[in-house]
């Protein structure tokens, strides 16, 4: 079960206790945002695309959309997402408890610049009522991501604010 995977790689950092489990589901971003009582954009949602033949996690916020022409910049490729059916067999978990927690060793996880603009953000936990609360210095801890991209639009950034 993907939420055990997910706990086992919390908990040898410290950091099972905080899962959350909710009694309803959390499998999209409205659904998990109502079940933490939060805004949907921070929803930390994860995902998933294929790059060179093997899962790529893409870690941005609720309210943020990938960007065709970013994302080509930053990967280099098109962005080409996984099938529904593909997602559990490559990266580990399944469609609606995806997470960077606990994921395939052949996983890149990016997190992205639209997640920047909070203190605090809900990744799910890897089953589709469980997310965590972490700051985006414990995000990044526990996800060990290769880097920070800015692949997504339809945030509020900053300098399109003041254009």
């Amino acid at each position: 079960m993907s939420i055990e995977r997910a706990r086992a790689y919390l908990a040898e950092r410290g950091y099972a206790e905080r899962i959350i489990e909710f009694e309803t589901s959390s499998a999209t971003v409205e659904l998990a945002a109502k079940a933490a009582g939060t805004t949907p954009a921070r929803i930390a949602k994860s995902l998933s695309f294929l790059i060179d033949g093997h899962a790529v996690l893409v870690v941005c916020a609720g309210d943020a959309r990938v960007d065709n022409h970013r994302f080509k910049i930053a990967f280099h490729t098109k962005p080409k997402m996984l099938s529904r059916d593909m997602v559990e067999e490559l990266v580990g978990h399944a469609v609606g408890g995806v997470c960077p927690f606990g994921v395939n060793d052949s996983v890149e996880v990016y997190l992205d610049e639209s997640l920047r603009r909070f203190e605090t953000v809900f990744p799910a936990a890897g089953s589709s009522n469980s997310a965590i609360e972490l700051t985006l210095d414990e995000l990044e801890e526990l996800a060990e991501p290769v880097a920070w991209v800015d692949v997504c639009r339809d945030w509020p950034r900053e300098d399109e604010e003041e254009a």
